[in-house]
């Protein structure tokens, strides 16, 4: 008797789904996955807002989500095959009918993490979402993450080139091998580094501090050059849209891993990506992760859009610490510090963060911006070697990701990919290759006249 009653109430369960959703109220609009080292996002995007409590489970972990006000639907259903093998947190989705209004979806988990789940009100062309992002307990440290790629063999075409070329120095050797001139000049040497002035103990903290790299590691990325490379957008936020249907989000991130396979061609430099998979980082966090490892250089990468379809050129991005340079500036500013809305930040865990942020970012100095202006002049040049600049002179104005207070920083905007003739461009791979060595020129003359500081990187910040 017990066993008919128990297959009865399963064949009712298993019918119920069919019967509610025809009744739901709610809608989905979509559901997506967006996989990465850094960590897993999970979207449900609906037609009206949805609540959701949670819990985790060991042995195995498991994050167990129960929303409200939902019934199973095929588009519920589609979550389960949204999961690939390689996501380094979610091993299988299970989605099922808890109560005739409440939908529970069981993430099995590869490890354990640490989940923040929220909701986002409608933005751009998205519904109301509800978000699940797993992250790690331990958040990777990217100081380390740089010291062991670092004690990596170099690839095998590179390995000729570095023995050649050991006895060179690193800024001239980097400014030869991208600008290939029929006949090297004689190159002035370069000054050696200049040492960096102790950082005050006093200086604010954006997250808990990492545990010290070890010495070996960071006697090692002592030496190095360190540059940032940002992709704008990412995931969720897919940054302008060509007429075509390109992705801004695509090709710079593409530029940007060509760029970091270019300069890391020379021994001496290292390369972090704020970003090097399709997933959304706030700003903020970009500019933490390159604070983290102190690096020499920042540089985001966009391809922006505009309300015609007439505009066209590049243009290069520093602060300022005053009004914009210009209207469209400042249009443009305004825009990139709005994709944290569309990518989607968890505003209550984000808050303490932003708020010890807001403090770091007034330090901005007038030669933090003077360096900037430097650098940007120089990209700017060898850009117009490229293709048509929409400003012939660096522009400024309040971009949020370039206020790391003690890092060069420029934003390029590589072309309008609004622009029909541009975005065929951008999605050329030849013409991303003219990017990528006008880019690597900028940045290795702008080195060749201003040499890099010695950073004491086992410092934490």
């Amino acid at each position: 008797m017990k066993r008919r009653t128990t297959l009865g109430t399963l064949a009712l369960l298993l019918k119920a789904p069919t019967s509610l959703a025809a009744g739901s109220q709610t809608s989905i609009v979509a559901v997506r996955v967006w996989p990465a080292t850094d960590y897993t996002r999970v979207t449900i995007e609906s037609d009206q807002a949805l609540a959701a409590r949670h819990f985790l489970v060991d042995s195995p972990h498991r994050l167990v989500i129960d929303v409200d006000g939902l019934t199973l639907s095929p588009g519920l259903r589609e979550l389960i095959g949204k999961v690939k093998a390689d996501d380094p947190y979610i091993a299988g989705v299970r989605v099922g009918q808890n109560t005739p209004t409440v939908v529970r979806i069981v993430l099995d988990l590869k490890q354990a993490v640490a989940p923040q789940i929220f909701t986002l009100a409608p933005v751009a062309a998205y519904k109301h979402r509800l978000v699940f992002d797993l992250r790690p307990r331990v958040e990777a440290d990217p100081l380390v993450a740089l010291a062991q790629e670092n004690n990596k063999p170099p690839a095998a075409a590179h390995r000729a080139e570095a023995a050649a070329s050991a006895v060179n120095d690193a800024l001239e050797e980097l400014i030869q091998k991208i600008e290939r001139p029929p006949t090297p000049p004689a190159a002035a040497p370069v000054p050696p580094p200049v040492a960096a002035a102790p950082k005050p103990a006093s200086s604010p903290e954006t997250r808990p501090a990492h545990p010290p790299v070890p010495a070996a590691a960071a006697a090692t990325m002592d030496r190095l050059i360190v540059i940032a490379l940002d992709p704008g957008h990412g995931g969720e936020d897919p940054g302008a849209v060509g007429p075509s249907g390109l992705k801004e989000k695509d090709v710079v991130l593409s530029v940007g891993l060509k760029l970091r396979e270019r300069l890391e061609a020379n021994p001496n430099i290292r390369v972090l990506m704020t970003r090097d998979a399709d997933f959304f980082v706030p700003l903020q966090d970009r500019v933490r992760k390159a604070r983290r490892v102190q690096a020499d250089l920042f540089v985001s990468i966009h391809a922006d859009a505009f309300l015609t379809p007439q505009a066209r050129g590049a243009s290069v991005f520093a602060l300022s610490d005053g009004a914009a340079t210009s209207a469209a500036a400042r249009w443009m500013a305004n825009k990139e510090n709005a994709a944290d809305l569309v990518g989607g930040v968890n505003v209550g865990a984000a808050t303490n963060d932003a708020n010890v942020l807001r403090a770091l970012l007034d330090m901005s100095t007038t030669a933090q911006i003077k360096d900037s202006l430097k650098l940007g002049g120089e990209v700017l040049g060898q850009i117009g070697k490229v293709g048509k600049l929409h400003k012939a002179k660096v522009e400024q104005a309040g971009f949020a990701v370039l206020k790391a207070p003690d890092i060069p920083s420029i934003l390029v905007e590589t072309a309008f990919i609004s622009n029909p003739e541009e975005e065929k461009k951008l999605a050329d791979p030849d013409y991303q290759d003219k990017l990528v060595d006008a880019l690597a020129s900028g940045i290795a003359k702008y080195f060749a006249k201003n040499p890099p500081m010695v950073r004491k990187r086992s410092t934490t910040l």
